[in-house]
């Protein structure tokens, strides 16, 4: 008896839909390949410029500081959300609240201004002016760094809640201490869920450091608009921009999958708390 041939119905609606989106997007770029105001020289000429180099190193550096200080501050605060007194519970939800509830463009723009109403810090005859603490660098990285550790706080809180109970009461019956079992145990495991959302937010902070080209701090978006405030070539400086953007976050997305593939490789192994059980077991088993 032969095998008969199953032929897949034909989608007739995607196919129409897929002609469409080429036909509109062929369009799109054929309008802006032949524009002739655009200067297409003008793009290799600034790709690789040492001021645009300068300002691609500011942007990495602001990522890189950024999301070291929100993490570390983060893991606090998702610490201190989980605690069971209320003042510091209460301190971590406030805070939370308050930096996820109001845009980013407007804590960069506080924070630039702060000597407004902290002119200066008097301690007894000490005396130092505010606009020599805060610059436009260190105010754009606390802007940044105050703001997701918010959202960090609340990345790290959802992965320890994700492992499970009986972790935390193995722990305790092998007589860890709470901070032991947090360190040795119930972090690393946590790890697992922490560390995507994590690189999402690398990623989403290699872009969200542009903002801070409102008050002049130097990174890829502002070297590329000095540099178009005096030749007027707007649109060919932020393609220019726009191209190192992408690349930036193309190297991080291949490192976050690099990382989350080493990751998901150990995902089977028996956790570090149950392979210390089972030792402890067969121990006492040969002592008995």
């Amino acid at each position: 008896m032969t095998a008969q041939k199953i032929i897949p119905a034909r989608n007739w609606g995607q196919r129409v839909a897929a002609t469409l989106l080429t036909i509109v997007v062929g369009l799109l770029v054929f309008m802006v390949a032949t524009s002739r105001h655009i200067n297409w020289s003008a793009i290799p000429q600034y790709i690789f410029d040492e001021t645009i180099f300068d300002g691609i190193r500011l942007t990495i550096l602001f990522t890189v500081l950024s999301m070291i200080i929100s993490i570390v501050a983060g893991a606090i605060l998702a610490t201190m959300r989980l605690s069971s007194n209320p003042v510091l519970s209460g301190f971590a939800s406030l805070y939370i609240w308050f930096f996820r509830g109001t845009p980013l463009l407007v804590q960069i723009i506080f924070w630039f201004n702060i000597q407004l109403f902290i002119p200066s810090i008097d301690i007894g005859s000490f005396h130092l002016d505010t606009n020599a603490i805060v610059t436009a660098f260190i105010a754009a990285l606390l802007a940044l760094s105050l703001n997701e550790a918010a959202y960090m706080a609340e990345i790290i809180r959802g992965g320890l809640l994700a492992v499970d109970s009986g972790q935390h009461e193995a722990a305790k019956a092998l007589g860890y201490t709470p901070t032991q079992a947090m360190l040795r145990i119930i972090f690393p495991q946590a790890l697992r869920v922490i560390i995507p959302p994590i690189g999402n937010q690398t990623i989403s902070m290699l872009k969200t450091t542009s903002l801070v080209s409102v008050v002049a701090a130097q990174d890829l978006l502002t070297r590329a608009q000095n540099i178009y405030a005096k030749n007027f070539l707007i649109i060919e400086l932020l393609m220019v921009a726009s191209i190192w953007y992408l690349v930036m976050t193309t190297i991080a997305s291949c490192i976050q999958y690099v990382i989350e593939r080493r990751l998901g490789r150990s995902t089977n192994q028996t956790p570090v708390v149950w392979r210390n059980a089972l030792r402890l077991m067969r121990a006492e088993g040969s002592n008995g």
